[in-house]
């Protein structure tokens, strides 16, 4: 495995490469769901590359920036057991000039649900994963499910610029309890961590009722609701189609359950798709 801290160092390491490039961007703190991006990655392109960069623009005021676990060795390592080929490690300064060109999230789709509770930070995560796409060369980059409206929001901007990259979705990778595995997991209690499987489990709650015919929307926000009182704070529970439009019935295979909720320090987000 290859570690370059550089723009051009990565470019150098890219002159020699031939057939597909499969991408992995992440910001490090790497867990199992991270793990089965790079092992399908592996698995379906002839170079993997994998990115750790945790990009300030996405980060708003009060957030986790400065706290977010770093784990660079342990990262490392894990990158190098799953047969990662290139590893691109850069700085900020790296990444970023003090006056350069910004990239805005769609009006109506990226200022709703995660975009209306954190203004500003689908802008910084396309402008970042723009550059990170460009410099990868990547034919196919792979990204989770759980950010499920980050996931339609790349996918658009990949459409809408034109460029030459196949966007993978990948399935949530969770535990056995069924939450889903995310880096900020490790800011819980056990206890919270407990409480916390009550994201899931709301998800699962509506699932079986749909299965039992359950369509309208808002009797199955009324059962996620309930289950979700176990949390500290529930920040929304919505229903909407592929596209991010809201639902008032439930469309099987055009629809995404969507719940984010604060479960002690962290804040937490779910999603099924249906």
């Amino acid at each position: 495995m290859v570690v370059v801290r550089t723009v051009e160092a990565l470019k150098e390491a890219r002159e020699s490469l031939r057939g597909s490039i499969g991408f992995v961007p992440t910001m490090g703190a790497l867990h199992h769901g991270h793990l089965s991006l790079m092992r399908q990655a592996r698995e379906e392109t002839d170079t993997l590359i994998v990115s750790i960069f945790v990009n300030p623009t996405q980060f708003l005021e009060g957030e986790d920036l400065e706290s977010y676990p770093r784990r660079e060795e342990a990262d490392r390592k894990i990158c190098e057991l799953a047969g990662v080929d290139i590893l691109f490690m850069p700085t900020i300064d790296q990444m970023y000039e003090s006056d350069e060109l910004a990239i805005g999230a769609p009006a109506i789709k990226g200022y709703i649900l995660e975009g209306e509770k954190r203004p500003g930070h689908f802008d910084g995560m396309l402008q970042v994963v723009m550059k990170l796409l460009n410099l990868s060369g990547a034919t196919r980059a792979y990204f989770g499910k759980k950010d499920a409206q980050q996931l339609v929001l790349i996918e658009q901007m990949v459409k809408n610029y034109f460029m030459d990259v196949k966007i993978i979705a990948c399935e949530i990778v969770r535990e056995e309890s069924g939450l889903a595995l995310s880096s900020r997991n490790a800011y819980m209690t056990p206890q919270e961590h407990q409480r916390a499987h009550a994201l899931s489990r709301a998800l699962k709650c509506a699932s079986k009722s749909i299965m039992a015919g359950e369509r309208e929307v808002a009797q199955l926000k009324a059962q996620m609701l309930t289950v979700l009182e176990e949390t500290d704070r529930v920040e929304y529970v919505a229903i909407v189609d592929r596209a991010f439009r809201p639902l008032e019935q439930v469309e099987i295979g055009n629809t995404i359950i969507l719940v984010a909720a604060w479960v002690g320090k962290p804040r937490l987000i779910d999603n099924i798709w249906v």
